[in-house]
């Protein structure tokens, strides 16, 4: 079936509206009509070959959203008319350890929703900057929100799981003081997650002007890291510190905030590295330095259930297709609160 979608045919071509095809639905496999598509900052990375392996035509998008209009005859567990999600994942082997634990993220076969290896045409994956998908059903994950709130779910596919995984891994719960650094797109989910966990939650920011925005989103206190006093009132206190910043900066100033057997883990992805960490900031408190990526899809849809159970959604700025180049111009100033989500009706339009 051919479709439209938004694209680059190159690095250093902007996006732009072209006509895809999508296979159809085979005995496993869920069709779906994109209502909805989350805007990430991978998808900038990606589609101008910041990160290798870009292939051409690139079509982002991993934030998706819509309702089942096709099913495989073999498919069980939805049916046409479900509000349904998919996130950064396809496809993975299906029986390797990672796979059988339902982190089928960490998959070495793992394909990603765009720019990742298939059979369809054109041998590459083609994401969510257009009108319909199909994928297997194993990938594909329920929406128990109203659908009012369908836009502002589709960031919970990257923005949220990202962010919920380590939070659930390292059991961030009552009595736990978290920190978050960073209040963005990541970032801002990481808060409302931490404090609808029962955390007491300290916003970390650069900016003395987030101050209100932090404590609306669920944040006890907020804290300028470049303000070296406050910093030092939170020395040796934190039990966990999610770190959602997406540009080199320096680690050790909150590997020092971390309690004896903290840890910090570092859900942010840099284009070049941090600078190096002292050593002893770890070894002299048994401190942990972590990283962690999206989720398997069990935790995935435990995720949305979580969000939907709290009413947690992300804070979006919706955008039409054709404004998706303004707006990574913009995501680039930081100038959005706090994820840009794409109308896929809009694809549609002359």
């Amino acid at each position: 079936m051919t479709i439209k979608a938004f694209g680059a045919h190159a690095s250093d071509s902007p996006l732009e509206s072209m006509d895809i095809t999508r296979r159809a639905p085979g005995a496993h496999d869920v069709q779906i009509d994109i209502a909805y598509c989350g805007v990430c900052h991978s998808d900038l990375h990606q589609v101008r070959a910041e990160w290798a392996g870009t292939r051409y035509p690139c079509v982002p998008g991993h934030e998706i959203v819509g309702r089942v209009s096709a099913l495989g005859a073999h498919v069980s567990g939805v049916k046409v008319g479900d509000l349904v999600g998919v996130g950064c994942i396809v496809d993975s082997c299906k029986h390797c350890a990672d796979c059988d634990d339902g982190l089928e993220n960490y998959c070495d076969h793992m394909v990603g929703t765009y720019n990742g290896p298939t059979p369809d045409a054109p041998g590459h994956t083609l994401g969510g900057y257009s009108q319909q998908i199909v994928v297997h059903e194993r990938y594909v994950l329920h929406i128990r929100h109203p659908e009012a709130q369908l836009a502002a779910v589709a960031p919970l596919l990257c923005a949220g799981i990202t962010t919920y995984s380590p939070l659930r891994h390292w059991k961030v719960g009552p009595g736990h003081k978290v920190g978050v650094v960073g209040i963005g797109g990541l970032g801002h989910m990481g808060i409302k997650l931490a404090h609808a966990m029962g955390a007491d939650v300290v916003a970390f920011t650069t900016s003395e002007s987030k101050r209100a925005a932090a404590i609306a989103l669920g944040a006890d206190e907020v804290v300028v890291s470049r303000n070296a006093d406050e910093m030092s009132a939170h020395t040796k206190s934190f039990d966990f510190i999610l770190n959602t910043v997406a540009a080199p900066h320096d680690l050790d100033a909150f590997l020092a905030l971390l309690k004896r057997d903290g840890t910090m883990t570092l859900v942010g992805a840099p284009a070049t590295p941090h600078p190096s960490s002292n050593v002893f900031n770890l070894i002299m408190k048994r401190r942990s330095l972590a990283g962690s990526m999206i989720g398997g899809i069990p935790e995935t849809q435990e995720m949305l259930d979580f969000c939907a159970e709290h009413g947690i959604v992300s804070d979006i700025e919706m955008i039409r297709a054709d404004e998706v180049n303004e707006a990574y111009e913009r995501m680039l100033k930081g100038d959005v609160k706090y994820r840009f989500v794409i109308d896929c009706a809009t694809l549609a339009a002359p």
